[in-house]
């Protein structure tokens, strides 16, 4: 399960990277909602709560369907802009049609990719949007048929909101983070200029990958979700973010022009370990005799014939049992004469929560 993008015939210059004031903001409200995902924010988090007012606190509380769990696809603008204001007028010239689907994104998630109806016109859309706001409160289910009711003042609303946002924590978070987030734009600009798209892509994550097949070339994006999109005539944007980690954000909407927010680069984000590499070393120790085996191996090398013996079982059952946790990654070998000795890789095993929990997230 990836997300895939599509840039056959795209041209170099349509591909851009830069700080967006708007989608930093969305990642820092996710931040406040979801605390738990960002332990690193913990300091910035705790602070910033405690000084907003009970007021704004309160509406941010009934508008957070817009960035908790899913990121609205409103908060992830394809032209980045100097200022929060100037991206917000951007948005304004957004139909009501195409702006309600984005922001009531809980109502098709699961069909994220096949371009539903807006709610606004759809009939069977909206139903379903009402009946998944109603299990999230009647507070939010009140918010979401007012949007449906009132598309352009709920739109006024929002925006009120985010600038009242702008005004009380995060003018002054952006002015200490966007000079970082500038900076990483420009050194992937220059990568992507001097040393080509592929050293470029990797430099934003190792999450994501270019894949070209004859005469096809897409971006692939490592993630638990499955989504395929094309940025031919139109381009693809790269939003750093300082307060995006671990998630790594692909706007994937039929009709939108390809979005993804990244992480800024940290040491850790260097480790990052693909899903698929999680999933295989989950199910490699889930096994009962596997996990037996790793009792053993954890405290010391030991060879075949030795976990034979201990366990009961025959050469030929350790010795592919053995494969499973080595093919995952989880084993060291090393030779001693005759003898190969196997001892499980407890700085591997140690990472294999925080890698599921980072995959799940990303």
């Amino acid at each position: 399960m990836s997300v895939f993008i599509d840039i056959t015939g795209l041209p170099p210059e349509r591909i851009t990277f830069g700080p967006s004031p708007l989608a930093e903001l969305g990642a820092a409200l996710h931040a406040l909602s979801e605390p738990a995902h960002h332990a690193r924010l913990h300091g910035w988090i705790t602070t910033t709560s405690a000084a907003l007012k009970p007021e704004l606190a309160d509406r941010l509380h009934e508008a957070d369907f817009l960035w908790r769990s899913i990121r609205a696809d409103i908060l992830l603008p394809a032209t980045p802009r100097e200022t929060l204001a100037e991206e917000l007028d951007d948005l304004d010239l957004m139909d009501d049609e195409k702006y309600v689907a984005a922001a009531l994104e809980i109502s098709c998630s699961s069909q994220y990719g096949e371009g539903l109806p807006s709610p606004l016109v759809d009939a069977g859309v909206r139903q379903r949007v009402l009946e998944l706001a109603a299990v999230r409160g009647p507070r939010q289910a009140s918010f979401i048929r007012q949007m449906l009711a009132d598309p352009p003042g709920v739109r006024a609303w929002i925006r009120r909101l985010l600038e009242d946002c702008d005004e009380a924590f995060f003018a002054d978070t952006w002015r200490r983070v966007r000079f970082q987030l500038a900076a990483d734009a420009r050194h992937k600009t220059e990568m992507l200029r001097h040393k080509g798209l592929a050293e470029a892509v990797a430099a934003v994550s190792p999450a994501i990958t270019l894949e070209e097949d004859g005469p096809r070339t897409r971006i692939v994006v490592d993630k638990l979700s499955d989504a395929r999109t094309t940025a031919t005539g139109r381009g693809l944007t790269f939003l750093p973010t300082a307060f995006g980690r671990p998630h790594l954000l692909a706007l994937a909407a039929p009709g939108w022009q390809p979005v993804v927010q990244y992480p800024v680069s940290t040491r850790e984000l260097t480790d990052a370990i693909p899903v698929d590499t999680v999933q295989l070393r989950l199910e490699a120790v889930a096994h009962p005799m596997r996990m037996r085996l790793c009792r053993s191996l954890a405290r010391g090398s030991y060879s075949t014939g030795e976990l034979a013996d201990t366990y009961g079982i025959t050469a030929p059952e350790v010795s592919r049992h053995l494969a499973v946790l080595r093919k995952a990654g989880l084993l060291t070998t090393q030779r001693r004469g005759r003898y190969v000795l196997h001892q499980l890789d407890v700085a591997v095993v140690a990472r294999l929560g925080s890698d599921f929990l980072e995959g799940v997230l990303r």
